[in-house]
């Protein structure tokens, strides 16, 4: 599943919410995205994951406008007021909903098997703002990359969690192994300390997204877990 982002550009109320924006990133490949607060790191999200529709330019889903296919195809991990969830919630409560969201079993049992298989029991009761940030942030990940269909994972700023970007750059790379493609959107700060070259939000010539190796399917990393 290829997603192509082609100069797409959002305006609100007040002017540009997102300034026209390039991406390509296809499975196996991991893409950095990173600009200034403010520069619409979650428009971005929500418009490759055809939740917003641009005002300029086109998302492309394996070469075509498909926007119901980017709505299935496209998960957006942990966008700030959108996708984000309630710092009270209990942590088995937040992953009961996500492994729900997947067509998994759902019920306490199987929250606490989940978890424990993730070494993560121990914080099942615990409210999810609570939980240590790359555990958090890797439950996220890997509950949302479960759900049927999905081909490519949008991470939305991991990076205000922490000041340590590696953490959640490791999770983007391991998805992407697994055969996703996988957008990482961030802070120019975070860029820099992880020495990556990153595409920028508001530009038209961007790197390559960083290829991986894939070591097996989603599909059969998901029957290796069960």
């Amino acid at each position: 599943m290829e997603i192509q982002a082609k100069a797409v550009g959002v305006t609100g109320p007040h002017g540009p919410l997102l300034r026209p924006t390039s991406l390509r990133v296809a499975p196996g490949q991991v893409a950095l995205v990173t600009g200034e607060p403010g520069a619409g790191h979650t428009v971005l999200a929500l418009t490759l994951a055809g939740r917003m529709r641009p005002h300029e330019g086109a998302v492309l889903l394996d070469g075509r406008t498909n926007e119901s296919g980017l709505r299935a195809g496209v998960a957006v991990v942990d966008a700030p007021g959108v996708t984000e969830p309630e710092g009270s919630l209990r942590l088995r409560d937040v992953i009961g909903e996500e492994l729900a969201m997947a067509g998994a079993p759902a019920n306490r049992r199987a929250v606490r098997e989940w978890l424990a298989e993730r070494g993560c029991e121990q914080h099942a009761d615990s409210r999810f703002e609570t939980v240590p940030s790359t555990a958090r942030t890797r439950l996220l990940v890997e509950s949302a990359a479960t759900r049927p269909g999905v081909g490519v994972l949008v991470m939305d700023c991991p990076d205000r969690h922490t000041d340590d970007p590696h953490a959640w750059w490791a999770l983007a790379r391991q998805q992407a192994e697994l055969g996703l493609a996988v957008v990482a959107l961030c802070t120019e700060t975070s860029s820099r300390l992880l020495g990556i070259p990153a595409a920028r939000l508001g530009s038209q010539e961007q790197p390559p997204p960083l290829a991986v190796h894939v070591r097996h399917g989603k599909h059969e990393a998901q029957e290796m877990a069960q």
